[in-house]
């Protein structure tokens, strides 16, 4: 008989400072983060039967030295927000005598930043995860295991361990039907991860996947984590319909949200059957406003096309559309302030994630500036240097290399791209001209448990704007009585935008607040003229001394 191992699962703490953490919207309904950690979960499930399997999420619990004690290996997935608190985690394992393996999209494509783990897992885990279980069991120190690409069989993917979960932590609950996407945009590393042909899981594993979701008793919102959910538009359509007629069975005890390329606008009958599956939200990558930006980024998809009547063919599928943007490309003439605000109120996307670029390792945006002599070469977080509350995410610590544009410039555009489109006006506006637009096809029977959560949440945000938000209390109330009378069944999604900017009217002034400060150093940089400190030195964790002694 093999000896027992205890094996405990970590998931590091994101960066407090982001975009997504949606922290008052959490708080609104009781949870504790958005998103719940598939990837660990699903490496649960690949440990042998001799293996226990515990499960820390930091982004909501908290880890103790009880927890680190019981294991026998502690493993860790990280992504690039959740960097430093990885490399934390580490030390804090070590320095209790714990061997580490670490894996996950991060340690794959910057695995120099990881080598104080013991053991390093790269690339996709189902291929090597057995290699790195024999070496461990056979006494090993330490090792490297790094998988071919884009070679594994998703059929094979075991279902994720959904019991391990603490289900009321978390917004959502998600799964995956598919890895990869079939464009080549260059400041994407989905394709260097992930690769262009998606590879999908059969029908019947999805839905014994989501069957098991629902025998654990969830209800709710589920988001389809894939990179692009109609990467093969083909093996979609065969899936939906086994979908549709898996939620009709059970009183659609789901409703979904995922990401696609806005490509999707072209396919009315793949738009009819995701609205009848239930899904009521997508992520579209907009990035800009200007097609020989697009182009140059190689999003030639979202070329040759007007953005507003794509993105309305959409909501006339009864699903809303959250998107983003970038600012920062090399292709910027000039202010691109006007067009990108004028594209946003055109589109009606309440919910906009503009951020600065920022060249994520092993892509061909970060490969073509390091050519260039152009990237920075300590563009990762530094974990002496760092502090929690000093790194930002895209939108306060984008724009890693030297930019063609003056990056004040660039950040004066941004700041003042944040400030307007998230000004509370704008934001209820365009939450009220989409919410209108939105068309329901298709009546879904509805389901008391989803019913019921919808019911607890609007009641704690009622109740949060009208006795802590005085602000936003009038917009808040005359929208909720305009949609009950005018279009009820588009009152949900009011409601959900209105829980987001919650935190996302907080979150701006945030990031406006940041960027200011941003552009005073630049702006007393230059009046010291030679001495002042470069670009790059701000950007390698010198901000705050460079605004001391400025000032």
């Amino acid at each position: 008989m093999k000896k027992p191992v205890n094996a405990l699962l970590v998931h590091p703490k994101f960066n407090a400072n982001s975009f997504w953490n949606y922290s008052v919207a959490c708080e609104i309904v009781d949870a504790k983060y958005p998103a719940s950690p598939l990837g660990l979960i699903t490496v649960a499930a690949m440990l042998p039967a001799h293996w226990t399997p515990r499960l820390v999420d930091r982004n909501c619990e908290t880890l103790t030295d009880e927890d680190i004690d019981w294991a026998d290996i502690v493993m860790i997935g990280s992504m690039l927000p959740q960097q430093l608190d990885a490399l934390q985690t580490v030390k804090l394992a070590q320095s209790r005598g714990k061997k580490v393996v670490m894996g996950g999209p991060d340690p794959t494509s910057s695995p120099d930043c990881y080598d104080i783990a013991d053991f390093l897992v790269m690339g996709e885990v189902e291929e090597i995860m057995d290699d790195f279980i024999e070496a461990f069991e056979r006494g090993d120190e330490s090792g490297r295991f790094k998988a071919e690409l884009f070679k594994i069989d998703v059929t094979k993917t075991p279902m994720p361990r959904f019991d391990l979960l603490k289900m009321e932590n978390y917004l959502h609950i998600g799964v995956q039907y598919s890895r990869g996407c079939p464009f080549t945009c260059e400041f994407c590393d989905i394709i260097e991860l992930y690769g262009r042909r998606p590879r999908m899981k059969t029908n019947e594993q999805m839905l014994s996947e989501l069957q098991a979701l629902y025998d654990s008793g969830y209800r709710g919102h589920v988001d389809f984590v894939d990179d692009n959910l109609i990467g093969n538009k083909k093996a979609v359509k065969l899936f939906l319909p086994e979908l549709i007629r898996w939620q009709k069975e059970r009183n659609f005890p789901f409703e979904f949200s995922t990401e696609a390329s806005i490509n999707l606008s072209d396919d009315r009958k793949l738009l009819d059957l995701m609205s009848e599956a239930a899904f009521f939200v997508v992520f579209v990558g907009i990035e800009s406003s200007d097609e020989e930006t697009l182009a140059a980024a190689r999003k030639k998809q979202n070329t040759r096309r007007s953005i507003p009547d794509s993105i309305d063919d959409i909501y006339r599928a009864g699903i809303s559309v959250v998107a983003g943007f970038i600012i920062g490309f090399d292709t910027e003439k000039g202010s691109v302030y006007g067009p990108t605000t004028q594209l946003i109120h055109d589109t009606k996307i309440a919910v906009s994630m503009a951020g600065l670029l920022y060249a994520l390792n092993n892509t061909q945006l970060s490969r073509r500036l390091s050519e260039e002599q152009r990237l920075y070469s300590e563009s990762h977080v530094m974990l002496e240097d760092a502090t929690e509350a000093g790194v930002g995410d895209q939108c306060t610590a984008g724009l890693n290399f030297d930019t063609l544009r003056p990056r004040r410039d660039i950040l004066q555009d941004y700041r003042d791209i944040i400030e307007t489109i998230y000004a509370q006006d704008a934001f209820v506006d365009r939450v009220k001209r989409m919410a209108e637009t939105l068309e329901y096809n298709h009546p879904h029977r509805m389901n008391w448990g989803v019913m019921k959560k919808d019911a607890v949440q609007f009641s704690k945000l009622a109740w949060r704007v009208t006795t802590q938000h005085p602000e936003m209390r009038g917009s808040f109330w005359s929208m909720i009585w305009y949609f009950l009378r005018k279009q009820p069944r588009s009152l949900k999604m009011v409601v959900l935008f209105m829980t987001l900017y919650v935190h996302l009217g907080t979150f701006s002034r945030y990031v406006v607040k940041e960027i200011d400060r941003q552009i005073a150093v630049l702006d007393r940089n230059a009046a010291l003229g030679d001495d002042a400190l470069s670009d790059r030195e701000l950007m390698h964790g010198h901000f705050d001394g460079a605004l001391d002694a400025a000032q």
